[in-house]
């Protein structure tokens, strides 16, 4: 995928006003509009990046990321089946840094004053902003699978944030004994990235028929159905015939009970003993939204033009932490609506042009090796939400090339969105 720079200064009266407007704030503020992005992910540092270079240094842009390396969670699943390595998930902020001007701080946001409109960071520092971005991805609901709780994740691991949780999953995998059965408990909608949890299943299925062929998978899953159900259980059948077993709300799948020491799950009354078990939890936005003050409970509610708040017009929030309408939480929805968040903030700051809202998503998933599928849509806002205005999605019966290319056009998509969030 290409990512081509908007122009926004169309004629020279614009000019002069986006060139006049940071000086008017200076005069009237004593120093450049702040802008302060929390979470550095495909949302917030997508976000911090275009706040910052296509303001031309008239925006001071501060990205809160406690972590020094980015791990990806899109395309951790192929990490799981053997077709990524470790390192290939990890980037660094340092360009960002370097030649976009951005301040990283390497630390975590515990407070939002949204009166005073400063951020409070663990290490007691404080941030002043004129806009805050949002964007710090998913928490998990406490008591959402009876018996789990984030204590237990290192026993059943969720996986569903990228890093340490997808390496332990991944060393659980390679050590299942021969013959052994792997559970996933599937998360209730809405969760981040809809497909994600069944390219997992067709990732750890490519695994083990590679290395341990007699091994069994079993899905507990609340949902009726599920994003790219067809495709999934076409590919199944046809590569992992017999390995997987996936049981519905209907036969129970929603009346899950684990127990982390025994190492055991309680389907509807039928207990099974597990090797591993992948428990994905229900979500929410993370927890700094919370502390912020602007969710409904579990996600928080914007509005669908520019992505602000509908609890602050000075507070943005992106990716999958938002309420927003027909988009899924996806990374590509996620730097999609940071685009949209950075014209708009970069208006709002220095007088620039705004243009109409547009957004678009596209979800691709790895069944088998180069056996792509892909789903997506186009987006627009309206007065209740964002809407989608067409879509698109794989086929089953699809030929060998056509799967192959949808896996290729994935792998340059991954290279570039991550450029494009990371300079």
């Amino acid at each position: 995928m290409t990512f081509n720079r908007r122009a926004f200064l169309g004629t020279s009266a614009m000019a002069a006003a986006v060139l006049a407007a940071p000086r008017l704030y200076a005069a009237a503020h004593g120093g450049k509009p702040k802008v302060v992005v929390i979470g550095g992910g495909a949302g917030g540092a997508t976000a911090a990046r275009y706040i910052a270079k296509d303001s031309d240094g008239a925006i001071d842009v501060t990205l809160i990321e406690p972590t020094r390396t980015y791990y990806t969670c899109f395309f951790s699943n192929l990490y799981l089946g053997g077709f990524k390595q470790y390192d290939d998930l990890g980037h660094s902020y340092g360009t960002l840094a370097s030649d976009y001007g951005v301040n990283v701080v390497h630390d975590y946001a515990v407070g939002v004053d949204r009166d005073a409109k400063t951020v409070t960071l663990a290490s007691g520092d404080s941030l002043p902003y004129d806009r805050l971005v949002l964007s710090p991805g998913i928490d998990f609901v406490a008591g959402s699978v009876a018996g789990w709780d984030v204590s237990a994740q290192n026993a059943m691991p969720h996986a569903y944030k990228g890093g340490s949780q997808t390496q332990l999953l991944k060393a659980q995998l390679e050590a299942m004994p021969e013959g052994g059965t792997f559970v996933m408990v599937a998360p209730p909608n809405p969760y981040r990235c809809p497909p994600g949890p069944y390219e997992r299943v067709s990732m750890v299925a490519w695994y083990l028929s590679q290395n341990n062929p007699t091994a069994k998978i079993i899905i507990a899953d609340p949902k009726e159905n599920f994003s790219k159900q067809g495709l999934f259980e076409e590919g199944w059948q046809k590569h992992y015939s017999g390995m997987i077993t996936r049981i519905g709300p209907d036969f129970g799948g929603g009346n899950v009970t684990v127990d982390p020491a025994a190492m055991t799950v309680d389907i509807d009354g039928e207990v099974i003993n597990a090797d591993v078990v992948n428990v994905i939890p229900a979500m929410k936005a993370g927890h700094i939204a919370a502390v912020a003050g602007v969710t409904d409970g579990n996600w928080a509610p914007v509005n669908p033009g520019d992505m602000t708040s509908k609890m602050d017009e000075n507070i943005h929030v992106l990716g999958d932490a938002s309420a927003q309408g027909d988009m899924p939480k996806s990374g590509f929805s996620a730097n999609s609506q940071a685009k949209v968040a950075a014209m708009s903030i970069r208006g709002a700051l220095t007088g620039s042009q705004v243009f109409p809202a547009k957004y678009s998503n596209t979800c691709w998933s790895l069944i088998a090796e180069n056996d792509g599928v892909k789903v997506g849509a186009s987006y627009e806002p309206t007065e209740e939400k964002i809407a989608s205005t067409g879509s698109f999605v794989s086929q089953t019966g699809e030929d060998a090339a056509l799967r192959e290319a949808t896996y290729q056009e994935s792998e340059g998509w991954y290279s570039g969105i991550t450029a494009d969030m990371f300079g």
